[in-house]
């Protein structure tokens, strides 16, 4: 009976534990979350949660370009 009281009924973190944001997309590289739906995850509803898991999958390829390393750099340096 013990174990009830601590079981919640609501959609757990997406967390990967691999906390990482990308510089330009602002999105977490392991779970692909805002800083703000991070830091307000404990505090939303359950469809707000599911709304946001839903859409995950979409973000990895904002993720998954490549910044383009040193040549990237010194193009946007160019046009600064």
């Amino acid at each position: 009976m013990k174990d009830e009281i601590w079981k919640r009924n609501e959609i757990e973190s997406p967390c990967t534990k691999v906390c990482v944001i990308h510089p330009e997309a602002r999105l977490c590289a392991g779970c692909l979350r805002s800083i703000d739906e991070i830091t307000q995850w404990s505090r939303m509803d359950p469809e707000t949660r599911r709304a946001i898991m839903a859409e995950l999958p979409s973000r990895a390829p904002k993720l998954a370009q490549r910044r383009g390393g040193r040549a990237a750099r010194l193009a946007r340096r160019s046009e600064d």
